[in-house]
């Protein structure tokens, strides 16, 4: 005689409440899946960042830079510095037309870092979208 013993085996299936909430935690530990949609807007938003980026930074700098030039010119700061009024008044002046300058300049910045990184992605954004179109 053959002594068998089976074993038993349980099984518990979730409710779809719960199957939901799983899969969501699962989802958080896997690698995330980004599809060609999702690339393209990510590639183009990236360009469009760093134009921004580059042209607030340009403002930031030359509007830093002109109040600079008008603390310069309108206080006594130059004799702080010991400088003399005069040249203290020629300084800010100098400082105060760069700044104006480098304000003045940040919207041709960012349209041409905009324009240099859209030409840089280019050919990524047209092979994906070509894709996408079919």
């Amino acid at each position: 005689m053959e002594n068998h013993q089976e074993k038993e085996t349980f099984t518990y299936i979730y409710s779809a409440k719960q199957q939901e909430e799983i899969k969501r935690i699962r989802d958080r530990y896997l690698p995330p899946k980004e599809d060609k949609m999702e690339q393209v807007r990510r590639m183009d938003a990236g360009a469009a960042q760093k134009a921004a980026a580059a042209g607030i930074v340009t403002g930031i700098l030359g509007a830093l830079l002109l109040g600079l030039g008008m603390s310069l010119v309108m206080t006594d700061i130059g004799e702080t510095l010991r400088l003399g009024e005069k040249a203290c008044m020629l300084l800010g002046i100098a400082v105060g037309i760069i700044g104006m300058t480098l304000a003045a300049g940040a919207y041709p910045v960012y349209l041409r870092v905009g324009i240099k990184e859209r030409k840089k992605i280019a050919p990524e954004i047209l092979r994906l979208t070509e894709e996408l179109m079919k």
